[in-house]
């Protein structure tokens, strides 16, 4: 017995052993990427697009720079430098502060830097199909890498032009620290500077947190912006810079590191939490490593035994072995000691030791785009991404004869000199080592890895009767630029399903204060709906709002005479939430019928009369407007006070928890058959006059016509025997006052209900009644009372009038500013401008429509709804299968910053340099 349990427990401490270790060695998912490079490069498509030509991002010194007399072909000339190129991004003094929540004042002290990996940090989020907004208080960690800052002087800024923003707008740890603080992540947040090392240590460092659990979600990455010139000016004293500015990676004329600028983001999680939650996976991280030189030739010389081993941790936390590897996007600065010395260790470990097959390719990203420097590394990985995505390696340029310098016979090596093929083998995942190495002598090598295989997903979802486009930004000039941007995204994606663009609209972006609801059933009217609103236009079945819910929400339930054959039928099809609930109506109504309700409902033309009978209008309308709360329930809506006009105030009680569904079924099916089974006649009329005249009026008749509603000022409604309540139209329309006779089959809130009184009480004082948890104004008093609550009120309810436009006084009085209408067409609408004062301005919303399809009246409502701002559930809105889709990003809408300092370098002090400091933008 003791040997069984400590055999037991010798299994199980194997098991978690072997878990943790599965759990350290966790390939890390890469979900997404946003970049800047030079050439223009602003997002992936544009970065691939410069590999794939083969092109050359560099060119002139900045604008931002006063050049005119930096340049001296002289390396030992003071404050000078012999290149007068780089690769440089554009327009970096641009900013959307305003987006971010920031002034303009702390905007112009903070580096450029800053605001770049905001924006990207942003981008990469949405790519990901992450709303940014959604991560607020969440386990996502931050670690960027970066090579410090050199924007308005730093340390050396004259103390007048210190602003209170200055510290933070130039700190480093502040660069990861205000992602993390704008997005409101609660994960480690860190920023790293290991020189040109930086971003890929900072991605080793996210995948050790991501794997030990510090955060569940990390963004990573790197960022450089050279606000002066000193990186030249140094590198010219040093002898170390290309004369064109150009990285000549391992190739015959490399004569130096040509400098520039950068910045790029990656999304990444577990591998195991992303396949679990279906996120896009482009690649994976398998394994990383970081070290150092320690002593070497000198504190700025590569060091290549240390290169090697990197390597090899980066292969042994991988569990591969060399020949494991496809190519190595290597650091490849295009210097005279560093490409040899990478070469070799490159050799080393992957040469005739690594027993392969097919040579090593090697390139370097470099020869395009220059050495970013503390973003080289991550747009390293990103390249290798964009290369796995494509099937391509893009060839390095400026290599058509390799370096004489390395000795490429015997060692495995293969320069791309032309772009190859890289398509996926059967027999292993294709795989991309990226090396980084630090003038620090923190060397760094990543191991990246395609994507595993999925099961297929679901094709094009299958299209609906109308979907629900929404669009929002920060103010209306970026909601047109929004619109504009989606609408030729739509039109250059034939492969994206309506269904699925509507869906990654409504759940992998953030919804900001100004937005956009568009109606529409086709690709096409998408379209023309997204270029009108570029235009400034409201396209039809369109909602555009700023955003801000102002005051309560009521709930209006239609009563007799809105019903149709078929209603309901369109939501039942498209929505669960509708279905589950109308059956759910149905099984309690039907017992206490003498056939299917949904027969009745959804009649053929032969016997659509019988919905008119009063017996299977109420419950038919009950049922209908149950259901139609509960899908808007399922959407989050929620109502803050609810009423109802006569049978319809029996959905709002039970929608309010006054009775159970069982007990409102038998409530509501002994109305209308009580109610039908009376003795037909008796009339009913609508009259435009006070209600004062029209109580006195009918007084002449004795006390037979009663006041069957108020539905406004002077909106009467009378009934009582024939006789006498056409006597009072009469009167009426003598005068010239409108009238009309309604058409109904018995004369309802009358005396001629009282016979039925009786056997319904019965009925009413079986019923359990709970207070209301939700708020309600009574038919009968027109007030917010609770009266609800009993049997006696239930009966006064079918004899008394319908106090309608008191009810709608009392949820004005309440706080009530927006009325939506839950029932077959809007009725109730109408009414409810006149029942309020003539300063209010009430937002009226019908949940269905007869000149629409159902599925398009409801999103239309739900549109105007999100339009002013309300929140929605949006995953319950959708069916299963729908799939997101790639859309555009934010449209920043940049500014630029010009600062308050103008001469803030000591560099400046250097003839003929000007620096840009954080106020010379």
């Amino acid at each position: 017995m003791v040997n069984k349990s400590a055999n037991e427990l010798l299994r199980r401490s194997l098991l978690e052993v072997q878990r943790l270790r599965a759990t350290l060695n966790e390939p890390i998912a890469i979900l997404s990427a946003a970049c800047r490079a030079p050439g223009g490069v602003v997002d992936p498509e544009s970065y691939w697009a410069l590999l794939h030509e083969g092109r050359d991002a560099i060119g002139p010194f900045p604008d931002r720079w006063d050049v005119r007399h930096l340049f001296d072909p002289d390396p030992d000339a003071v404050g000078k430098t012999y290149a007068c190129e780089g690769g440089f991004l554009r327009d970096v003094d641009q900013f959307d502060a305003s987006f971010f929540e920031i002034s303009s004042r702390e905007a112009m002290s903070m580096d450029p830097q800053q605001r770049l990996v905001l924006e990207a940090a942003w981008e990469a989020l949405e790519r990901a199909g992450i709303p940014p907004d959604a991560l607020s208080e969440s386990m996502t960690g931050v670690y960027l890498g970066s090579m410090g800052s050199d924007y308005g002087g730093g340390s050396a800024a004259p103390l007048e032009s210190l602003t209170g923003y200055v510290g933070t707008g130039q700190s480093g740890s502040v660069l990861a620290g205000r992602v993390s603080y704008i997005l409101g992540l609660q994960g480690p947040a860190m920023t790293v500077d290991t020189a040109c090392s930086s971003s890929l240590v900072a991605l080793h460092l996210a995948c050790v947190g991501l794997r030990r659990g510090e955060c569940d979600l990390a963004l990573v990455g790197g960022v450089q912006v050279m606000s002066t010139p000193s990186f030249f000016v140094e590198f010219s004293r040093l002898r170390g810079l290309a004369r064109d500015g150009r990285c000549k990676s391992f190739s015959a004329s490399a004569d130096g590191v040509g400098w520039s600028e950068g910045c790029g983001l990656l999304v990444l999680k577990r591998l195991s939490d992303a396949q679990r939650d279906g996120d896009p996976i482009l690649a994976v991280v398998r394994g990383s490593a970081v070290n150092q030189d320690g002593r070497s030739h000198g504190l700025t010389a590569p060091n290549g035994p240390s290169q090697q081993r990197v390597i090899r941790s980066a292969l042994a936390s991988s569990g591969l072995v060399p020949s494991d590897i496809d190519v190595v996007e290597a650091h490849g600065t295009g210097t005279l000691l560093g490409d040899p010395i990478e070469a070799g260790a490159l050799a080393a470990v992957f040469g005739s030791a690594g027993r392969r097959d097919e040579p090593l390719y090697i390139g370097s990203s470099k020869s395009n785009i220059g050495h970013a420097s503390g973003s080289a590394g991550v747009l390293a990985v990103i390249k290798m991404v964009l290369a796995l995505q494509h099937g391509i390696l893009p060839k390095t340029i400026h290599a058509q004869t390799p370096s004489k310098h390395i000795i490429w016979e015997g060692s495995s090596l293969s320069l791309l000199q032309e772009a190859r093929s890289w398509r996926r083998r059967v027999e292993r995942p294709r795989r991309a080592g990226v090396s980084g190495f630090g003038i620090s002598g923190t060397n760094a090598h990543v191991i990246v890895e395609e994507a595993p295989e999925t099961a297929d997903r679901p094709g094009a979802s299958v299209p609906r009767m109308a979907e629900l486009a929404v669009l929002s930004a920060k103010s209306a000039e970026a909601l047109t630029a929004v619109a504009s941007r989606l609408a030729e995204h739509v039109k250059d994606h034939d492969e994206q399903s309506l269904g699925d663009i509507a869906y990654s609209l409504a759940t992998t972006r953030s919804h900001h204060e100004h937005r956009l609801a568009l109606t529409v059933s086709t690709r096409a009217e998408l379209v023309s709906g997204l270029e009108a609103a570029a235009r400034g236009e409201l396209p039809a079945g369109a909602a555009r709002g700023e955003g801000r819910v102002r005051g309560k929400t009521a709930w209006l339930f239609t009563g007799q005479g809105s019903q149709r054959i078929g209603m309901g039928r369109g939501l039942y099809e498209e929505w669960p939430a509708f279905r589950t609930a109308l059956e759910e109506a149905w099984s309690a109504l039907d017992p206490h019928l003498d056939r299917p309700l949904r027969d009745v409902m959804w009649a053929e033309p032969s016997e659509a009369w019988r919905l008119d009978e009063t017996e299977w209008t109420q419950p038919a309308l009950f049922a209908l407007e149950v259901a139609l709360a509960a899908l808007w329930q399922s959407w989050g809506v929620e109502p803050d006070v609810v009423a109802g006009h006569s049978v319809g105030e029996l959905s709002a009680a039970y929608v309010a928890g006054v009775f159970s569904l069982a007990d409102a079924a038998r409530l509501v099916v002994a109305r209308g058959r009580l109610m039908q089974a009376l003795p037909q006649g008796g009339a009913m009329a609508s009259i435009a006059a006070p209600e004062a005249e029209v109580v006195a009026a009918a007084a002449t008749q004795g006390e037979q016509v009663s006041i069957a509603a108020v539905n406004g000022p002077s909106s009467i409604v009378i009934s009582g025997p024939e006789k006498d309540v056409l006597a009072i139209v009469e009167f009426f329309a003598a005068q010239g006052t409108q009238t009309h006779r309604l058409t109904v089959s018995h004369a309802f809130h009358s005396a001629l209900m009282e016979p039925m009184l009786e056997e319904f009480r019965q009925v009413a004082a079986s019923v359990e009644y709970r207070p209301a948890r939700i708020a309600m104004a009574s038919n009968v008093s027109g007030k917010m009372e609770d009266e609800l609550s009993s049997a006696d009120y239930w009966v006064r309810h079918v004899r008394e009038g319908v106090r309608f436009a008191d009810g709608i006084a009392a949820l004005h009085a309440a706080g009530v500013t927006e009325y939506l209408e839950i029932g077959p067409r809007p009725t109730l609408l109408g009414l409810v401008p006149a029942c309020l004062p003539e300063t209010a301005e009430p937002v009226l919303a019908a949940s269905l429509r007869p000149d629409r399809s159902e599925p398009a009246g409801v999103l239309a409502a739900l549109g105007a709804r999100y339009a002013r701002g309300g929140r929605v559930e949006w995953r319950e809105l959708f069916p299963q299968g729908r799939r997101p889709v790639a859309l555009p990003t934010y449209p920043w809408q940049r500014q630029r910053c010009i600062g308050l300092l103008r001469r803030s370098s000591r560099l400046d002090k250097q003839p003929g340099i000007h620096c840009w400091g954080c106020g010379c933008l």
